[in-house]
């Protein structure tokens, strides 16, 4: 299958879930993280979760990266640019959601894409060399690449990797994990 395939696949695999079973596996997906050795870093960047396109519900997850006083970094999008301004997440971020249902901080302090450790970050699929399908706009594509050479990708997936690669183009950036609810893939060479 191509991309486009691919995602069109996947969104229907998704809205296909029961929002017990999208709770349910997203609770397993966060517990599973907390096998992986990226907890000695403080920068974290969450995305925050669309429900409208049934994606992993991250709260799990920012109650985990609380739990740990790490600090967590959201963005805004900026879709005429396809680029994100990321902003840390306090007690006083007010979130409000886009046209397209994504809760995003109406203002803040801003951080800097080098300043941030790890990235999680939303896929519709993914194969077993950490190439991932997004929702093709390319945005976390230019973020990852704006971030520091070693900051580490974790891609989140309801499903398991593709047997068949992912088509992958030039600007295309690999994931260093994925994680499901079943297992932790690493793709760290």
């Amino acid at each position: 299958m191509n991309k486009k395939e691919l995602r069109l696949h996947y969104k229907n695999l998704r809205q296909a879930l029961s929002l017990e079973e999208i709770e349910h596996k997203s609770l397993a997906i966060a517990n599973r993280l907390l096998s992986l050795d990226i907890w000695q870093n403080i920068y974290f960047h969450l995305f925050l979760t669309m429900e409208e396109q049934r994606e992993v519900h991250t709260d799990f997850i920012l109650n985990i990266l609380a739990g740990k006083d790490k600090e967590v970094i959201v963005s805004r999008s900026d879709f005429e640019t396809c680029t994100m301004i990321h902003y840390l997440l306090t007690d006083n971020t007010k979130l409000v959601k886009n046209q397209y249902g994504i809760p995003e901080p109406v203002d803040g302090i801003e951080v800097p894409s080098n300043k941030i450790d790890v990235v999680f970050v939303p896929l519709l699929a993914f194969d077993a060399k950490g190439h991932r399908v997004g929702y093709g706009k390319g945005f976390y594509d230019r973020f990852l690449n704006e971030c520091k050479p070693n900051v580490i990708k974790i891609g989140l997936s309801f499903f398991e990797a593709e047997n068949e690669p992912i088509e992958v183009n030039a600007t295309d950036m690999p994931l260093d994990y994925c994680v499901t609810p079943e297992k932790v893939y690493s793709f760290i060479v």
